[in-house]
């Protein structure tokens, strides 16, 4: 599956940058000093689909159907990284 490298600063409401290298991700993270979270996420799948197709979601609550929910889902599941002034924590 092929997957891109998001990263959200801190009190961001939209992503600054993507990334198909997990290195070139960091690499401009710590020469900007940034603080936030570098997450990866697959293409072509939205994340609410992908944490069912991978057993990390079970939907199990009519609220689990809206469209505000999967628009809004997150799984702590994917891999993330965490960033203080550029600086992995």
């Amino acid at each position: 599956m092929k997957e891109v490298w998001v990263f959200n600063g801190a009190m961001a409401r939209f992503p600054s940058g993507l990334f198909f290298s997990l290195e070139k991700a960091k690499n401009w993270i710590k020469k900007n000093k940034l603080t936030g979270v570098l997450t990866k996420y697959p293409i072509d799948i939205g994340v609410y689909d992908w944490a069912i197709e991978h057993d990390l979601f079970i939907p199990k609550e009519d609220k689990h159907q809206l469209p505000s929910f999967i628009g809004s889902f997150t799984s702590a599941s994917m891999d993330h990284y965490h960033f203080l002034d550029g600086e992995e924590e």
